[in-house]
């Protein structure tokens, strides 16, 4: 009895440690361990990419597929450590991190299930999700905390000027149609105006769709000017948001046990997100 409670006291001050090392970055082990993923990330992604060229491909096929096998044999011990130190591993696995990581090493091992797969446009395909590897760089870096609270902080204000935009394209695409449509082929209906609309507005500019009434011509104008709004607008709101976001971002790096989300305030007990205890005394 003495022992086997001993074993589980051990199990779980191992548990607690790895959880330590692999989701915060507190200490020189965690720090280490965060550093060496992205390291492996990046290369593992730059194979995927070069592994696309032709002549490469051919000539160091055999090099390129015993890497990919190291970085999914990896990945894949990563990800089962991860699972191991969280308490709630499916609350993990349909995180968005962790449903990266599960893509991450998928595909390898859908090629050796499907035979053949290799040639299949669908699996091949497939395989380039490993480049989804990339956006778990993001979570080791603590300025993509500021990029993500900024961005959920401007969501209500952006929301509210895509929808005035929508209206004006209507509108101008609704102008446009009776100005344009009975002499101007190029303006036959209200989405075709619209479709113009959008173009001019974005400053794309196609030139596919143009007008030749005078007041048309006019119209044009002031929806090319118009269109620097669309850029400026949301990328003030976002800047704005981040200056603000910038000044109160947290340096603490503890990861909840049970749902592993980090951005916790320094002097937190319990998680933001799911409630769980962040201090717990190891028995």
């Amino acid at each position: 009895m003495i022992k086997t409670m001993a074993m589980k006291s051990g199990n779980s001050r191992l548990r607690e440690r790895l959880h330590e090392i692999i989701f915060e970055a507190d200490t020189w082990e965690g720090k280490l361990f965060d550093l060496v993923i992205m390291a492996l990330i990046v290369i593992s992604t730059l194979v995927v990419i070069i592994e696309s060229v032709d002549w490469i491909g051919v000539k160091f096929g055999r090099t390129l597929y015993l890497l990919e096998w190291g970085f999914t044999a990896i990945f894949t011990l990563e990800f089962l450590l991860r699972l191991y130190t969280v308490k709630r591993p499916m609350r993990y696995v349909f995180s968005f991190f962790g449903f990266i990581d599960l893509l991450s090493v998928i595909p390898a091992y859908v090629g050796l299930i499907i035979p053949g797969a290799q040639s299949l446009i669908a699996i091949r395909a497939l395989r380039l999700i490993r480049i989804f590897r990339v956006f778990k760089l993001g979570y080791f870096l603590k300025e993509g905390f500021v990029i993500v609270g900024a961005l959920r902080a401007s969501r209500a204000k952006i929301t509210v000027f895509l929808t005035f935009i929508l209206l004006s394209i209507i509108v101008i695409g609704a102008i446009m149609y009776l100005v344009e449509g009975g002499m101007n082929d190029d303006f036959s209906s209200i989405p075709k105006s619209m479709y113009w609309a959008i173009v001019t507005l974005t400053t794309v500019g196609y030139g596919d769709i143009t007008p030749i009434t005078g007041f048309g011509q006019f119209l044009s104008a002031l929806v090319m000017i118009m269109g620097y709004a669309v850029i400026a607008v949301p990328t003030g709101i976002v800047s704005s948001e981040l200056i603000q976001a910038t000044k109160k971002v947290s340096t603490n790096t503890q990861a909840c046990p049970a749902c592993s989300n980090q951005g916790h305030d320094d002097d937190a007990n319990f998680c933001k997100y799911c409630g769980s205890k962040l201090h717990e005394v190891t028995p």
